[in-house]
């Protein structure tokens, strides 16, 4: 929408400098941008005397500025640069001057320049020196905004109170976003902190060496802590533990202890809830202490014996090696007999894929399709199992606009190209953290390989280490001499708990056959049951009450399905069967908990289908429906961080590695769950459904597409559905919502009046988990 006051900004600017030597006019849209914001420096350059002007405000525009000193109420030496001023203080939002009367410095402008310092969390009176001038025509924003939160705009307001009018460091934007220039105006402040005698916003070995001297404990208070603490809280939330945040203070407490000792699992480090070097290097800069002991390492050399021995006699058990490169003479391929070379020697491998990876015109559709289809012959080839993650590569530095422009139509292209080969293999991505959380949320990809070594890139800083990150590159190594050959090494820290590499070769069985195996059991188990003990219970019904039991057994389910056999479960016991809790899904490679996705299935299985396909019942309760009620609660709780409901559910409904109550793996059990009773219904057996749906090639590879058909079949019926599963009233969603919802002070059933802003904003929400779902179909 065009905004009348950023219109008039843009015509005058212009009308008045388009002859100026340089001068680039700005669009003349009403809309706020860099080029608007361009075209007022060089307006600005012009009236201090600069020829030919230029799009940025660098050290000659500063200075000419400077000399200036303040401007303030009633300074009319140059009306046309006060009026770039106001124009700018317009394009920020702020009511600059009485309508018409740009060029007067007024009483008016003075209050808005106030309103802008104190928004910056500088203060002061309303003049404007170089280093706000700087600061007012760029496109940071000193509110907060979509996104953004008011405990992180409260950080960057402190460091721009306290560090602001220091030589080095600028006045930073205050929009409650962690970005690349908040992780600056961080570091420049910790340098000053430090007595860095130059500070410059990287992380040297001047500051290196001075961090080693700074270890916080608990019970340590000042500036150091506060700069800590910010660094605690730009790295949150902390996937392990739930998603654990922090707090921004002066003093190391307990809960500074305790999301220490989170953080420092998460990311590998040893566990001490210190604040020593190796945790400050870790949560400054992508590549953490480069020079930490890792047992992960990746390399374009062939690894024969000799360097296999070295390696694994220096602490290595995992190296990266690639399945492939155009040119066979290039010592980068994985050569024949070499994976068994790697195993002989107690170490495992993982593949990379990589074809050049560093122009973003490689990156398209086509491109990812073709590069799958050549990675999974070579995988296949090589004798890599069922199940294996491949990394396939961003080697450069991808902007935000280059990502999803190319990089995620890459990826679908990947994810296409697997599916279409039965998804023998998963797709994974190496490249900077931005790259990885992105094509992770968008595409799925299991497990990120991060080049975190690459700690200047744009997508290294301001970006916390993804959730599903399994390799962390910290640190290159050169000319490693081996058996009278040398090699590059680069040192990778590996989270064992994640991707566990290749150990063995060519097996081919599906990464669900002991989920597959023990339903089998069960079900026979059941079968025996019915014969000699006798229930008029079916025995697939018998094996999901089982597997349900555990957690899904207390008195809200039996509310909601009815309670389990329990002759069976002893009976079951008594044969040594037990409950599976979770096991590797073969399409997406995540684990998925068995119980949910059986208690799921057997809700859908007691209750069938309604008719219409826009209602709801119990069924969808024990499935989509009370993971959507949950998720409610959820978006409540933290409704102020979010533009709207929909804002939300693009966040955090079913998003791989994203902390979330409705998490990826919770859509996946809901959509198996569902498929799975609807097979049984059908007549198959459920041992048989199971091994159908999780065998290599099963049907669980369009189970997004099959769920949505299925459920909804359109768009509209997946949004009322919604909406009735939020307000239907009937007393057993009464029930299930006073159990799922757990607002303070909520008065259900009516979640329309507990709702601030009534239908509007739930009909956002209900769109956003429609979307959630919609974007899901076809991407198995």
């Amino acid at each position: 929408m065009a905004d009348e006051q950023v219109l008039r900004a843009q015509k005058w600017v212009n009308a008045n400098y388009r002859s100026v030597a340089g001068y680039v006019a700005c669009p003349e849209n009403g809309q706020t941008g860099w080029g608007t914001m361009n075209s007022l420096i060089m307006a600005l350059q012009h009236e201090l005397g600069i020829s030919p002007v230029v799009a940025s405000f660098g050290p000659t525009t500063y200075a000419k500025f400077e000399a200036l000193g303040d401007i303030g109420f009633n300074w009319d030496t140059n009306r046309n640069l006060v009026a770039v001023l106001q124009f700018g203080l317009w394009c920020k939002g702020y009511w600059a001057v009485e309508p018409e009367s740009e060029g007067w410095f007024t009483g008016v402008t003075r209050d808005a320049v106030e309103k802008l310092r104190s928004n910056m969390g500088i203060g002061g009176s309303g003049v404007i020196n170089a280093k706000i001038a700087k600061a007012l025509l760029n496109m940071d924003a000193y509110v907060v905004v979509a996104g953004g939160t008011d405990k992180i705009r409260s950080i960057q307001q402190w460091l721009n109170q306290n560090y602001w009018s220091r030589s080095a460091a600028s006045i930073g934007p205050c929009d409650g976003i962690y970005s690349r220039d908040v992780q600056k105006s961080l570091m420049i402040a910790l340098q000053y902190e430090l007595g860095i005698a130059e500070p410059n916003g990287n992380f040297g070995p001047g500051t290196q060496a001075a961090l080693r001297n700074a270890t916080l404990s608990q019970g340590s208070s000042g500036t150091l802590v506060s700069l800590f603490t910010a660094a605690c809280v730009f790295n949150e939330p902390v996937p392990v533990g739930g998603g654990v945040r922090t707090t921004f203070k002066s003093t190391y407490d307990d809960k500074t202890t305790e999301y220490v000792k989170l953080f420092q699992e998460f990311s590998y480090l040893p566990e001490t809830g210190r604040g020593d070097y190796t945790t400050w290097a870790q949560l400054l800069v992508s590549m953490g202490d480069p020079d930490r002991p890792v047992t992960g390492s990746d390399t374009r050399f062939v690894i024969n014996d000799a360097r296999a021995k070295w390696l694994y006699n220096n602490g290595y058990r995992i190296v990266g090696r690639y399945l492939y490169h155009p040119d066979p003479s290039y010592e980068k391929q994985i050569l024949p007999g070499e994976l068994q070379t790697i195993l002989a020697n107690n170490l495992r491998v993982f593949p990379i894929f990589q074809i050049h990876g560093r122009d973003v015109n490689e990156y398209s559709y086509p491109n990812g399709y073709q590069h799958a289809l050549k990675a999974h012959e070579q995988a296949e080839g090589f004798g890599f199992n069922r199940g294996t993650t491949i990394y396939f590569a961003v080697d450069y530095d991808a902007t935000q606009e280059e990502i999803d422009g190319h990089i995620i139509k890459y990826f679908n292209g990947v994810a296409a190209g697997l599916a279409s080969q039965g998804k023998k293999y998963v797709h994974g991505v190496y490249g900077s953290r931005n790259v990885c959380t992105n094509v992770t949320n968008k595409t799925y990809a299991r497990y990120s390989f991060v080049s975190g070594m690459s700690w200047g890139f744009s997508g290294n800083l301001g970006f916390p280490l993804p959730a599903n990150w399994s390799f962390n590159q910290i640190k290159e190594t050169s000319g490693i001499p081996i058996g009278g050959t040398t090699i590059d090494l680069d040192n990778t820290v590996w989270r064992p708990d994640s991707d566990p590499g290749t150990s063995s070769l060519n097996i081919d069985a599906s990464p669900a056959t002991d989920f597959i195996s023990r339903i089998a059991s069960l079900y026979n188990a059941a079968v025996d049951y019915k014969s000699t003990q006798g229930s008029d219970r079916s025995a697939s019904k018998l094996v999901m009450e089982f597997m349900r039991h555990k957690s899904y057994g207390g008195v809200q389910w039996q509310a909601l399905i009815g309670d389990y056999d329990h002759g069976f479960v002893s009976y079951a016991k008594g044969k040594g069967l037990s409950v599976l809790d979770e096991f590797t899904d073969p399409v997406s490679g995540y684990r998925i908990s068995a119980e949910h996705l059986l208690a799921t299935a057997d809700g859908h299985y007691v209750i069938d289908q309604p008719g219409n396909q826009k209602s709801v019942n119990v069924g969808d309760i024990t499935g989509w429906g009370g993971d959507l009620m949950t998720f409610y609660t959820d978006w409540r709780n933290s409704e102020e961080k979010y533009a709207s409901g929909k804002a939300f559910c693009d966040a955090k409904l079913a998003k791989p590695g994203v902390q979330s109550s409705f998490g990826f793996g919770d859509l996946i059990e809901d959509a198996d769950g569902y498929l799975i009773a609807r097979a049984i219904r059908g007549g198959k057996d459920i041992a048989t459904a199971v091994r159908e749906r999780y065998s290599n090639n099963g049907t669980a590879l369009r189970r997004f597409t099959d769920y949505f058909q299925q459920r909804w079949g359109t768009a509209e019926n997946c949004k009322q559905a919604a909406w009735n599963d939020l307000t239907a009233t009937d007393p057993i969603f009464d029930l299930a919502r006073s159990y799922f919802i757990t607002l303070e002070g909520a008065l259900y059933p009516n979640i329309l009046i507990n709702t601030p802003g009534g239908s509007d904003k739930l009909d956002s929400f209900v769109q956003g988990f429609t979307d959630a779902i919609l974007a899901r179909v076809g991407t198995e």
